[in-house]
Order: structure tokens, then sequence, then C-alpha cells
């Protein structure tokens, strides 16, 4: 397989993924906005590819999973979606890290690919919910004594 139909049929894969995914306002439903900043680099070089990205949080697949920036990189990529996801359940406004590619390059994957990606996160939330006055707090029907 070519290298076009092999990149054309992971795109196809990774699209399929994400349709398959539950969206991001089901899984964080507090969450209004957010914003990733994302920077590519090896080793002490670093900024070779930068980009924003804005996510459509009313539509986006749970998952943060990026392509390697090396060419030459086989079965690589960053999937951030545990952390991100992690930070955006709590709350954070923003959060950051970096993640090592887990792919290979050289003849037959000979060495381990040291790409890395960093990335920032933004995001704002929209108020929880309040409770409505004269509800009882931490009661439901059932509970306490028999016959109370």
């Amino acid at each position: 397989m070519g290298r076009n139909k092999e990149a054309a049929q992971r795109a196809l894969d990774r699209r399929e993924h994400e349709d398959k995914a539950t969206r991001l306002a089901v899984e964080v439903p507090r969450l209004a906005t957010l914003k990733l900043e994302v920077e590519d680099g090896k080793g002490a070089t670093f900024g070779f590819v930068a980009h924003v990205r804005h996510v459509v949080v009313a539509s986006a697949p749970s998952l943060f999973e990026f392509p390697c920036g090396d060419r030459m990189c086989k079965d690589g990529g960053h999937d951030l979606t545990r952390e991100i996801l992690a930070a955006l359940r709590s709350g954070d406004e923003r959060f950051e890290g970096e993640h090592v590619c887990d792919g290979s390059v050289g003849t037959e994957g000979a060495h381990a690919c040291d790409r890395m990606l960093r990335y920032v996160g933004t995001a704002t939330y929209r108020e929880a919910p309040a409770a409505s006055p004269g509800a009882p707090l931490g009661r439901s029907e059932g509970w306490g004594r028999a016959g109370a």
C-alpha cells in the first residue's frame, strides 16, 4: 500500500473512531468552551508546528488524539484523551502537559520516536444548576429508619 493510501486509510479509521465516541458535551456537561494550543517538536528544537484548536463543544467527540509530526514515524501519535478529560471533569480552567510519541522510526521501526507534543488547554464552564428552594438535601424516599 502506498504512502497516500495509508494516510487515507488512517484518516478514515480516525473518523470512524471519532464518530463512535461519546460527545464531549455529554462527558462534561458544564463545559462551555475549550481551546487547545498545541506545539510539536523534537529534542531541543521545539516549535516546528504550533496551532490553536477551538473545540466545538456541542458536537466534538470526547477524544483528543493527535498524529505524530514526524512523517517517518510508524504507528505513532499522541492520545491525550485521559489527561484532558480528567482536567475538564475537575473543572480546570487552564491545564497543560506534554506527551512523547509512542511510535517508532528507522528501518523497520528500529528506534522509538522521540517527538514530543506540548499542549495548553483553556476552558470555560457554565454555572451548575442551583438546587430548587425548599428541596431536601441528601435525602430521598426510602432512607431513614423504618416506620419514621
